[in-house]
């Protein structure tokens, strides 16, 4: 029988990876409150984590507690982008060799900087879903220790560590708003919180276009959905076929799903722009969107809400806060 982590896991995690991790400060987020009549709420700021994202807690978990002999076969992953760019980054502060699958899906920008970190780039398949195989195939072949984005509890304690940062500071949190896709962030957070307040709400927040979670929860089994274009694209692939972990542990943690759509992306994107000055890419901005359209009611609760990474092409970013400027702002 498989044994899910737990929050011992999570505190153990939180000490192993300090060496590779900034803790993040949370600020609070005054004028969102006061517009959705919430008694606070505040955003986690994991777009200043090291390399970018949330990402790097979890394979920092996983590769520093690899034996010496697993060091020295090297690990391989399969990602969409924030994770492959995790696993190059402290594979490389470990001297370990890395190798990263990637679908032809995933942005250009995104494969250029899991390159410059050190990692092999294998390039292969329109989906998270057929990396995955290409990732199968090359593990077998060269003998390569996996280290999965997201369905291994060392990847789901991990990222667990932010909800103990979150609550260390915050212990009256009434609401958590989390990214879901493959559902390692969720699955971490909602078990660490709800280990210490079994009364705070998760919220999972999936993306309209590809919520590959979602429809294997209706259906009770990992399931393939297509992938499309999103400003949330580190939120695409799916949940993987042979799904043990975040699957069961999602529909067990979160209290509510909200399906979040390409224009509430780009409110929540120039919102933490034009309010906190910070640049977030698509993904990071789900919470944020969802709250500013009124999507779900927040009156007198705590919340708290991720900002999960900051990976954007510079001229994709440009684009979207210059498309919500007023045009007087423009000329």
């Amino acid at each position: 029988m498989k044994t899910m982590p737990t929050l011992q896991d999570a505190n153990q995690a939180n000490a192993r990876i300090k060496p590779m991790i900034w803790q993040t400060p949370v600020i609070a987020a005054s004028d969102l409150a006061e517009k959705t009549g919430a008694a606070g709420i505040h955003l986690k700021l994991e777009c200043l984590q090291n390399t970018g994202s949330f990402k790097v807690r979890g394979a920092a978990n996983k590769i520093l507690s690899l034996t010496d002999q697993e060091k020295k076969r090297g690990v391989i992953t399969f990602s969409t982008g924030n994770h492959g760019k995790a696993v190059a980054y402290v594979a490389g502060q470990a001297g370990i060799k890395s190798v990263v699958c990637l679908s032809e899906h995933v942005a250009a920008y995104r494969v250029e900087m899991i390159k410059a970190l050190g990692a092999e780039v294998s390039l292969k398949g329109h989906s998270q879903d057929e990396a995955e195989k290409n990732y199968q195939q090359l593990m077998a072949a060269r003998g390569l220790v996996p280290v999965v984005p997201f369905d291994d509890p060392m990847i789901i304690a991990g990222q667990g560590t932010i909800a103990l940062e979150i609550l260390a500071k915050l212990p009256d949190t009434d609401v958590l708003l989390i990214q879901l896709s493959g559902g390692g962030l969720l699955a971490g957070m909602a078990m660490v919180a709800k280990s210490i307040n079994p009364g705070v709400h998760v919220v999972g927040l999936s993306l309209e276009q590809s919520p590959a979670m979602l429809e294997s929860l209706k259906a009770g089994l990992p399931v393939q959905v297509e992938e499309k274009d999103s400003l949330g694209d580190s939120l695409l692939g799916g949940i993987g076929f042979d799904n043990q972990y975040t699957l069961p542990m999602v529909e067990k943690f979160a209290d509510e799903h909200l399906l979040i759509a390409e224009d509430e992306i780009k409110d929540g994107m120039f919102y933490i722009f034009e309010k906190h000055r910070l640049i977030v890419e698509g993904a990071a901005a789900v919470g944020v969107g969802a709250l500013l359209n009124q999507k779900i009611n927040v009156k007198g609760k705590n919340v708290v809400t991720l900002l999960s990474g900051s990976t954007i092409n510079s001229e994709e970013y440009l684009r979207i806060i210059q498309g919500r400027l007023p045009k007087c702002a423009k000329q």
